[in-house]
Parts: C-alpha cells; sequence; structure tokens
C-alpha cells in the first residue's frame, strides 16, 4: 500500500480500494440491520416487510448488475417494463381494472427499492402509474379505463403525461398548448417539454387549454401530428427517457377527452400522487449511497487503518444516518396519513422539499467518502447525485414547496 502525503490525494487515487480480509465490511444486512437505530423495521406490517424484499431481491437481480451500463450508454431497459407489471408495482396504489389496489404505504416502499437501483427506474414507474394511469382512474370513463388501465397494469402499454411546456414549467396555468372543439372531435396544437417516455408511450394524456379552461386528452401516440423526441444528451437521469413533445393539428375523437378532469386540478391531482412517491424514492437513493460509503470506509485503509476509524469519516455517516432515518419515518407517517384518507397536499409539499434536499446532500457526502473512485460508475453515490437534480427539480421544484409551505404558514401567496 502507497502513503500518500495528504489525506486528500489519498482519497482521489484511482486504484481498487485496498482491503485487508481482516477488515472486510459485515454483510449488507449486518449493515443494515445496526443502521435501523430508530427500529423502523417495527413500524412496518410482515407484509409490507415481505413486499420490501420482493422489491429488493428484484433490484439486486436486474438493476443493479445493469444499471452502470443503462446509465453510461443513456439506455432505457423496455424490457424490464413487462417485469415491472409482473412485480405489481404499475399502478400499484390503484383500485380495480387489474391494478394491484396495494396500500400507499406498500406503494411508497416499493419506490424506496426501486430509487435505491437508480431514479430513472422509479421514474418510470411514477409516470406509468402515478401520472398516466391515475390521470385515467380520476377522470376517465369507464370506456377508458376498461380500454388502457389493465394493459398499462401489466406492463403491455405505455403511458405518458403532457403538462410541462417549453415556456411553461412550475406555472403551468400559463400553457400555450390549446384544444378546439371542431365537429364530433378535437384538435391539439402546441408543444411539452421534459415529457418521460413519450418516444416509447402508446398513449399520451395531454393537458390543454380549451374555451371550457383546462382540459385533458387521452392521445395514442400513433395519432398523425403528434411527435416526440428524446431530450439529448443528459447529465441526469440517463436511464431514462424524457422527450420533446410535438402536436401539430392533432385531431382526436370527443371520446378522448377524459370527462372527469376540468381545470388544474386534475393534473395537480396527478402530480400529488407523484410527489408522494419521491419522497419516498428519494430515501432509496440516499439509504443506497450511504450504504456505499459505509461498506468503503470500511474496507478502505488510509494510514494504516480504515477509513471508518477516523472521526471526520464517522460524523459524515451519522449525519446521513440521522437524515435517512427523518426521512424514512417522514415517509412512513406520510404513507399512514394517505392510507387513512387525511393526507393534505401542503404535508406531501413537507416530505418531496425535504427529503431530496436532504438525499441530494447524502449523496454528495457519501461520493466525498469515496474519494476519486466515487467519480466513477462503479460507485453508486454520483449517479444517485446526478438523477436527484432532476427529481428535485421535477413535480414542483425546491422554490415551488416553499412557497406552497410558506403560504400555508403565513395564509399569504408569494408566487405572484
Amino acid at each position: 500500500m502507497s502513503t500518500p502525503t495528504t489525506p486528500s490525494t489519498a482519497s482521489a487515487s484511482p486504484s481498487p480500494a485496498a482491503a485487508s480480509p481482516a477488515l472486510a465490511a459485515p454483510d449488507l444486512e449486518t449493515l443494515r440491520t445496526a443502521s435501523d437505530v430508530l427500529g423502523l423495521d417495527g413500524l412496518l406490517s410482515e407484509d409490507e416487510l415481505a413486499l420490501r424484499a420482493k422489491v429488493r431481491a428484484f433490484v439486486d437481480e436486474r438493476i443493479r448488475p445493469n444499471i452502470k451500463d443503462w446509465y453510461e450508454d443513456a439506455v432505457f431497459p423496455v424490457e424490464i417494463v413487462r417485469e415491472l407489471g409482473d412485480l405489481s408495482v404499475l399502478g400499484m396504489h390503484l383500485e380495480g381494472y387489474g391494478c394491484p389496489g396495494r396500500s400507499a404505504v406498500e406503494y411508497g416502499i416499493a419506490a424506496m427499492e426501486l430509487e435505491a437501483g437508480d431514479s430513472g427506474l422509479r421514474t418510470f414507474v411514477s409516470v406509468q402509474g402515478s401520472l398516466a394511469m391515475t390521470a385515467i382512474h380520476k377522470w376517465g370513463s369507464e370506456e377508458q379505463k376498461n380500454r388502457y388501465l389493465p394493459g398499462m397494469a401489466r406492463g403491455e402499454l405505455i403511458g405518458c403525461f403532457g403538462l410541462t411546456e417549453p415556456t411553461a414549467g412550475s406555472d403551468p396555468s400559463s400553457m400555450s398548448t390549446f384544444a378546439v372543439h371542431d365537429g364530433d372531435g378535437w384538435v391539439l396544437s402546441g408543444a411539452k417539454r421534459w415529457i418521460g417516455l413519450a418516444s416509447i408511450a402508446d398513449v399520451a394524456v395531454i393537458w390543454a387549454q380549451t374555451d371550457d379552461g383546462v382540459r385533458g386528452f387521452l392521445v395514442p401516440t400513433d395519432t398523425p401530428g403528434f411527435s416526440a423526441v428524446p431530450i439529448e444528451p443528459k447529465l441526469s437521469m440517463r436511464a431514462s427517457i424524457q422527450c420533446d413533445v410535438f402536436l401539430a393539428d392533432v385531431r382526436v375523437p370527443d371520446s378522448a377527452l377524459l370527462p372527469g378532469a376540468k381545470g388544474l386540478r386534475g393534473p395537480f391531482s396527478c402530480l400529488n400522487e407523484a410527489r408522494y412517491g419521491i419522497l419516498w424514492g428519494s430515501m432509496g437513493a440516499a439509504r443506497d449511497s450511504y450504504e456505499e460509503a459505509l461498506k468503503y470506509s470500511l474496507e478502505r485503509l488510509q494510514f494504516d487503518k480504515p477509513l471508518a476509524a477516523y472521526q471526520i469519516t464517522q460524523e459524515k455517516l451519522v449525519n446521513m444516518l440521522l437524515e435517512i432515518s427523518k426521512g424514512v419515518l417522514l415517509a412512513i407517517h406520510t404513507g399512514r396519513l394517505k392510507d387513512a384518507g387525511t393526507l393534505e397536499p401542503v404535508q406531501i409539499s413537507v416530505g418531496k422539499l425535504n427529503n431530496v434536499r436532504e438525499a441530494i446532500a447524502i449523496c454528495r457526502d457519501a461520493r466525498a467518502i469515496l474519494g476519486g473512485n466515487g467519480i466513477t460508475l462503479d460507485y453508486s453515490p454520483l449517479r444517485h447525485a446526478n438523477n436527484l437534480e432532476s427529481v428535485r427539480t421535477y413535480e414542483g421544484t425546491d422554490e415551488v414547496h416553499t412557497l406552497i409551505l410558506g403560504q400555508h404558514i403565513t395564509g399569504i401567496s408569494a408566487f405572484r
């Protein structure tokens, strides 16, 4: 083992981590048990723990061995969609129409385990289930629900959700996409941006201004005038698909209109479902980064002892663990409120703002413990941190959720 002149040059070494057999880290389950300092597993039922084990095993088998290549090559693994359907995580929280009908807490647990693999894969589940399927389930006709939801739950059909526009992100009320009623149908014109899955979707939920307010439409993506172009290159969410969508006089029949959705209440109800999944999922990315850093610090030798033996390393690990514990506790509490039917949108903002913000800090600190090795794709924290920059932005930026909370506690809106 070479002896560097300073700790910083030591940690920046690109060589594999030096390890002594006597200093090998305990197995991951042992580390996880030691890390559950609040006994949070005791707050989960046997069914919830069994679901966690099932999704965690899927992530270990299908995502972890492949995510390095998917991320580096900017590939979304379309072949995994049917497998996610078989895992029963698509539209997981929805009842009937072939949907799994699981609880809010169970959906949150699945989101956390999936994002421990990668935010891009959890984002797919969110776009499919929390956005597109929820829009149809909440606001669609019986014919629309029966036509789309069973196939989407099985992963046989893919949906996307078109709300954000090139000049209307945090303020969807200023959207310029317009739908005009013409005869026995509608003509949609406009553009959307940052639309997940649009280039591989079978159906798009498109929100547009009309003479009767904002309305939602189900647009088959093979409809003439509809086009989706993946946004490339990206520094974040590389194992995921986000697109520019163009609507050039797209004609759909009257039956494409979501009859129950009128005004921004429709899309906002879907966004709240997605935000709820995010407050769980972000803790998965944080936990995976923490575990990577903990294991590495126990194995990596510097100045003849493991990194974990140094006070400053222990402080970083403890701070990570504290925020993860608080974030998971917040997620469980929020999920229980949701299952009880008492959850308020402002409470979702608390979780989305806090948990994503803390998760990014945890991932960055984990990368620092890994030193130079942490910038490679052999380790997950920097990949998670990069992904979380997108998660921090979509479904409401930090600033938007801050103003939501600010309005709640002061009674004064500061949005305009």
